[in-house]
């Protein structure tokens, strides 16, 4: 159970961390990883504006673009457009966005030990945010290594930093670069 609060399934193997929350009343406050149900995201995109919607075209993209065993369920969607409507974040669909800094420590990291879990911090600021908080110690992670400015590893995690979830900072281009990223560690071996 995903104690962190959020969007999406709370068993989530694919579990990407943003700073924020859209801002609407109904997820003011979350303490737990709640499910969407179908429509949420475009009644999230209306509410909350077009920056939401690139945060989940993108999340979208990538999902479609990762390999097994990282890619969840596609549950018969033909383009990523489908699989956005009728799966993302919603119970059963593997995958969740998790919000700010709360349960970002051992507990939320230790509890997934037996569980192969992919984290992706969706942003270099956050990421840093939360390095300055000590959230990310060098005893959970085993150090965030820089590869350059946009992407870092972690050594003891599966853990990934990338540039946010925008078509402008998580181009197509560099989409292609995280996959490969991953690509690189099919088993939770170690990038470096």
């Amino acid at each position: 159970m995903l104690l962190q609060p959020g969007l999406g399934d709370s068993e989530a193997r694919l579990r990407l961390y943003v700073a924020k929350a859209p801002p609407m009343v109904e997820f003011a406050g979350l303490d737990a990883c709640v499910a969407l149900l179908p429509g949420q995201i475009e009644q999230i995109y209306r509410h909350c504006g077009n920056g939401w919607r690139k945060v989940f075209n993108v999340y979208a993209k990538l999902v479609w673009a990762l390999p097994a065993p990282w890619q969840p369920e596609l549950q018969g969607a033909q383009s990523w457009q489908q699989w956005r409507d009728r799966v993302l974040l919603q119970a059963g669909s593997g995958t969740a966005l998790l919000f700010g800094a709360n349960g970002f420590d051992q507990d939320g990291f230790g509890a997934d030990a037996d569980i192969e879990t992919l984290h992706i911090i969706a942003g270099r600021q956050h990421a840093r945010d939360l390095l300055a908080q000590g959230l990310l110690p060098e005893t959970l992670t085993g150090g965030l290594v820089w590869l350059d400015d946009e992407f870092a590893v972690a050594k003891k995690l599966r853990l990934l930093v990338c540039p946010y979830l925008d078509y402008r900072q998580l181009s197509d281009i560099k989409i292609t670069r995280l996959v490969q990223l991953v690509r690189q560690w099919p088993d939770g071996v170690d990038l470096l």
